[in-house]
């Protein structure tokens, strides 16, 4: 028994700890995407609410129009929501569904998941760190817009 205990307080000398270099989506970045977005979309003449995630999908910054609809809320994080867990635009992935039935299922996958366009990736030097969605322009495609706008604006 006791060189059973030996050899395992042995094995266990070789085990390091590992780290990973990632890059996060900091709160003021978040919050420079909101802003960026919402003035975007209101030059452009719609009424919105922009949500920011980090890469787990947990709120970063969130800021609704004041004439945007009480909808708009939940609309935007979950299009943010999906395009971070998902890594995709969520156009992209709308159109994918549409056109393969046998993925229907992701649509019920999670309830935090909303596959309509207007939800972007947040990627910094190629890596996942988030998403952005928006919620409230007459269609996924303008939403979708605004989001790569405010993503030019304070990314590049």
């Amino acid at each position: 028994m006791k060189k059973y205990l030996a050899l395992l307080a042995l094995a266990g000398l070789g085990a390091q700890a590992q780290t990973l270099d990632t890059a996060v989506l900091d709160t003021d970045t978040a919050q420079q995407l909101v802003t960026a977005g919402l003035n975007q979309c209101a030059k452009d003449g719609y009424h919105v609410t922009v949500a920011v995630v980090d890469r787990s999908g947990v709120l970063k910054a969130l800021a609704r129009h004041e004439q945007a609809g009480p909808h708009t809320v939940e609309s935007a994080r979950k299009k943010a929501f999906t395009a971070a867990s998902m890594g995709v635009v969520t156009a992209e992935l709308a159109n994918n569904i549409a056109d393969k039935p046998a993925l229907f299922g992701l649509r019920e996958m999670h309830p935090d998941l909303l596959i309509l366009g207007g939800g972007v990736p947040v990627r910094v030097k190629e890596q996942l760190v988030g998403g952005i969605g928006i919620g409230g322009a007459p269609g996924g495609h303008l939403d979708q817009a605004c989001a790569e706008a405010a993503l030019n604006a304070v990314l590049n």
